[in-house]
């Protein structure tokens, strides 16, 4: 009876039993129209078992968006709840799973996989290249990823969610408070996650470095290219901790060791420090690469080349310097001096000038320009005073001695959301919108994308500005209900009437999806948008081997200046491309590690055995499996360069 106790829904809800139909049914539906249509095959051979980067790329895509809906079904639950004082549309334990999946979906499965989904599609593209430098490990990384969202995903349904906050702080996470196998979930999903972006992080690092086109420098790389870089070193550097410490965690949770307990030796806060250190560059992880398209998206629409360049490229370096010097301030309560709280006080605000300089280059990149207001320029201008008043609140958090007002109440909240959502959520749409004729041949509708943008732009306003009221008068965060003497109860209907007009936003995108689909017009040349960088020197969508001809580049305005100047790209002749094989290793190899997921959160000790030889069998096999690619002749390349200038 105990075994499958531990299987069992810590507290059975309508919401929770509606969840699980709407799964089974979801899961029915896609096995009978993938059986109906016999698409099996095509899955397996096109989607399942690929190593095109630009394919990864749309299923990252199709993850993020997914995960995007997850967690965004999570917040509109925690606004219903605080709605009304004392409501009881959630119990506390609930309220718990609630949130603490909610940052977890959001940060790790949405933000991540959608920042992934535009490196792999527009980084080898911008560089020049025909691939990534490891294909293979790509798909992987991929894969991990996707295996570890499912696994926490699934705990709703089994078991019982995370309920110890994303941060999942010990003592609080132990088995003495978290009794269910929700913060085993936690452990297990993000360090499979975790594996597959530190892949990817190698992976990019690699490619940026040693396959740049002919004539492209460091100095000459594209903006976005850049801040992937930069970014991929941060991963690389920040995703071990986490892998460190998710496994003490589970050790101490599984294990019965002691490195977080507050007994034997154990050290609550050495959890808190491993934590922030990959914590806080984790949230550099998420804003450069947006600051990356953002910059592509203003030189393109200001008909301008970038402002400032190399001090561009200076303040990311910086920025990736001082992000692993300023892990402290996200404890300064907890008592650990007055010294080092001024010392992480100082490095906290320091951080803050690259940030401004990269604004300021924004705005001179403005200056005079030829401004074009389309979808993706309104999410960028609008991204700059939003993100702007939440980076002034995050220094005021920054100063140690007021922090002990403002810390663990929902002022906090509101600060970092008002510098995720216009600094990542609004670069991840204006992106997608600006990257969708490359990956899919066609431009989503524009009357529709403004619509949404207003819809997201201001409804971000309204749900996030009440908090900096409520927390000021002492709102906490995570509390799940209030008593209407407080006086939270009317900042707490604004933001419900804002988390309502986000999720109006949100679904204005996904019906511009639908219905672009179906009426845009395919008719769109090589650059819709007049764009400025090297991935716009190919058709829409991209053939299977990026380039016919390796393009030969001589400015970090490559497609730009060769328009405006004469200078061919592209010289030679058509010659045979050897393009890397599909491989089914990645996908089975990750569905292993899920299932070996699933048995180390139960404790299923044979099961994990069996899955870990499994793990094993793949990596030896692969090891020894011959990758001798494919060919695209001369003849095939040329017949695909007619038939896609003719389509256009």
């Amino acid at each position: 009876m105990e075994f499958f106790q531990r299987f069992a829904i810590p507290h059975p809800s309508p919401a929770i039993y509606a969840a699980m139909v709407a799964i089974a049914l979801t899961t029915i539906a896609i096995i009978f129209g993938l059986t109906y249509f016999k698409k099996w095959g095509y899955l397996w051979r096109e989607w399942l078992t690929t190593v095109d980067h630009k394919r990864i790329g749309i299923m990252y895509l199709i993850s993020a968006l997914l995960m995007l809906f997850r967690g965004g079904v999570d917040a509109l639950m925690m606004r219903a709840q605080l709605a009304v004082p004392e409501n009881t549309v959630l119990d506390a334990q609930h309220y718990n799973e609630v949130f603490s999946t909610h940052g977890i979906i959001m940060i790790i499965f949405m933000a991540m996989p959608f920042i992934m989904a535009l490196m792999n599609f527009v980084i080898p593209l911008q560089i020049g290249a025909r691939d990534v430098a490891f294909p293979r490990m790509n798909a992987l990384s991929f894969w991990l990823f996707f295996m570890g969202a499912m696994l926490i995903n699934i705990s709703f349904v089994i078991g019982g969610s995370p309920d110890a906050g994303w941060t999942s702080y010990f003592p609080l996470a132990g088995t003495e408070f978290s009794h269910s196998v929700g913060t085993n979930y936690y452990m297990i999903a993000l360090q499979i996650a975790g594996f597959g972006t530190l892949m990817t992080g190698i992976n990019f690092i690699t490619t940026i470095l040693k396959m740049r086109a002919p004539g492209m420098t460091l100095m000459k790389m594209p903006m976005f290219t850049w801040s992937s870089l930069i970014t991929n070193i941060i991963i690389v550097f920040a995703f071990p901790v986490l892998t460190v410490a998710l496994a003490m965690g589970t050790m101490d949770r599984l294990f019965a060791t002691n490195f977080f307990t507050t007994s034997n030796g154990g050290m609550d806060m050495l959890w808190a420090n491993l934590f922030w250190v990959w914590g806080h560059p984790e949230v550099y992880i998420l804003i450069l690469p947006a600051f990356g398209i953002y910059s592509e998206i203003i030189s393109t629409f200001a008909k301008r080349n970038l402002y400032g360049y190399k001090s561009m490229v200076a303040s990311m370096v910086i920025i990736c310097f001082l992000s692993f010097l300023v892990w402290v301030h996200h404890f300064f309560t907890m008592g650990q001096g007055a010294l080092t709280n001024s010392i992480f006080s100082i490095t906290t605000m320091a951080i803050a000038v690259p940030t401004g300089i990269k604004i300021f280059n924004w705005l001179f990149t403005l200056w005079r320009g030829k401004i074009e207001f389309t979808v993706p320029m309104l999410y960028t201008i609008g991204f700059i005073p939003i993100f702007t008043i939440g980076g002034v609140t995050g220094v005021m958090l920054g100063m140690s001695a007021a922090d002990y007002q403002y810390h663990n109440t929902m002022f906090l909240v509101a600060h970092f959301h008002l510098v995720i959502i216009p600094g990542v959520v609004f670069a991840l749409l204006a992106g997608l919108t600006y990257y969708w004729p490359k990956m899919f041949g066609f431009l989503l509708n524009e009357r529709i994308g403004r619509w949404a943008f207003w819809f997201i732009a201001v409804s971000t306003c309204v749900a996030f500005f009440p908090m900096f009221i409520s927390g000021l008068d002492g709102q906490a965060r995570r509390m799940y209900t209030y008593s209407e003497a407080t006086g939270f109860g009317i900042w707490n209907m604004i933001s419900f009437i804002g988390a309502l007009g986000l999720a109006v936003g949100f679904a204005l995108i996904v019906y511009n999806i639908y219905y672009s689909t179906r009426f845009a017009s395919r008719n769109i040349g090589a650059d819709p948008w007049d764009a400025r960088s090297l991935e716009w020197a190919t058709h829409n969508p991209v053939p299977a081997y990026n380039f016919a001809i390796v393009p030969e580049v001589n400015s970090s305005e490559a497609f730009w200046d060769s328009k405006k100047k004469g200078h061919q790209l592209f010289k030679g002749d058509y010659e045979e491309i050897h393009m890397p094989n599909n491989s089914g290793i990645p996908f089975i190899m990750s569905s292993i590690f899920f299932v070996w997921g699933f048995a180390f959160v139960f404790a299923l000790w044979p099961l994990l055995i069996i899955t870990t030889l499994g793990i094993f069998a793949c990596m030896i096999y692969s090891s020894f499996e011959e990758d001798h690619g494919y060919h695209i002749s001369v003849k095939e390349v040329e017949e695909t360069e007619i038939e896609l200038r003719g389509a256009k």
